[in-house]
């Protein structure tokens, strides 16, 4: 009997890329405190990558640990430039300080996907994208962020790349779903591996 799949996210972007995908699943959202499973790991100087996949773990754990006998994708993205990571804009002045620091650098994001069955984890894996914005003054960062309003709160960097925020950017190295925070394609080459989807 193929197992039933559960998304432990309640990301509508992540949920989209599981439905175009034609995946058949049921969404179950993971009740963690985020916050409080990154602060000792930053604390410790884990890198950003660390992070993530502790992150995706946790929340696929704590679904699979309540729907036994399931396939449990559990995924989180962190955002770094260098050794420095971010997170979710607190309001738009903060929205407005992570612009400034990401103008004209690279940075990346670290996209982590992690499957329980059980309660245990049966796989893991992290993507990248390197995405780097163009020179932006103070005055066009302004007005774009009241051009976008709250959305900009929404993502760790301010921005949304399936919007508006595309217009931020000069480069970008890496795929559309690990820019999303779910790497389609290694996940779809497992849930063939393990049965389940059709191979």
């Amino acid at each position: 009997m193929t197992p039933k799949l559960i998304l432990a996210s309640s990301s509508p972007f992540r949920r989209m890329l599981m439905q175009n995908a034609g995946l058949t699943f049921e969404v179950h959202a993971a009740h963690i405190d985020e916050r409080s499973v990154e602060a000792p790991l930053e604390r410790e100087g884990a890198t950003p990558d660390a992070v993530a996949l502790v992150l995706a773990k946790a929340k696929a754990k704590e679904v699979s640990d309540r729907y036994p006998a399931c396939l449990v994708i559990g995924s989180d993205q962190t955002m770094s430039l260098g050794p420095q990571t971010f997170h979710k804009p607190r309001d738009m002045a903060d929205a407005e300080n992570h612009l400034r620091i990401l103008s004209g650098q690279t940075h990346r994001l670290n996209s982590a996907i992690a499957i329980a069955y059980d309660g245990d984890i049966v796989w893991e894996h992290v993507s990248h994208a390197e995405l780097t914005m163009r020179p932006l003054d103070a005055d066009f960062i302004q007005r774009h962020l009241k051009r976008v309003g709250e959305k900009a709160l929404t993502s760790v960097g301010a921005y949304q790349l399936e919007g508006e925020g595309l217009q931020l950017f000069s480069r970008i190295d890496g795929d559309y779903f690990t820019i999303l925070g779910l790497p389609m394609l290694p996940l779809l080459e497992k849930l063939r591996e393990l049965g389940a989807i059709d191979g």
